[in-house]
């Protein structure tokens, strides 16, 4: 199966290291992109910081560098939101997005636990309150 990156987007250097940037503006509520990756058992995960938890039983390895959603970041005040449709992850502008912005969203809960143990949250929007 061929994964083919949108041509709208491109991968940049961002605050942690590399990110995904539009290239054309974005309305809100547009799918921007699809996360996609091997399906694996829940329990298979634990240590991959790639996986995307789909339900109960599977998870989504975003792991492969063909995932171009996986170059998305994490941020407190996101652009865009992970959605759940059937099984497989979109996201999904929650604002209008400028091109060239970076596109964010919150990584969950289990994501501000290992925040909590490595020091805090270290999003755009964090670090400029700071």
């Amino acid at each position: 199966m061929e994964h083919k990156k949108p041509e709208h987007l491109r991968v940049a250097r961002s605050y942690a290291g590399l990110g995904l940037f539009t290239e054309v503006p974005i309305r809100k509520g547009v799918t921007v992109i699809e996360y996609i990756g091997h399906r694996v058992r829940t329990m298979e995960t634990a240590k991959n910081l790639y996986i995307f938890n789909v339900n109960s039983r599977w998870d989504i390895d975003g792991s492969p560098r063909w995932n171009t959603a996986r170059y998305i970041n994490h941020s407190c005040r996101p652009n865009c939101e992970a959605i759940n449709r059937r099984g497989r992850i979109f996201i999904v502008a929650r604002k209008n997005i400028q091109a060239g912005e970076e596109l964010t969203y919150g990584y969950g809960k289990d994501y501000f636990a290992f925040l909590k143990d490595s020091g805090g949250c270290r999003c755009e929007k964090c670090r400029a309150a700071k």
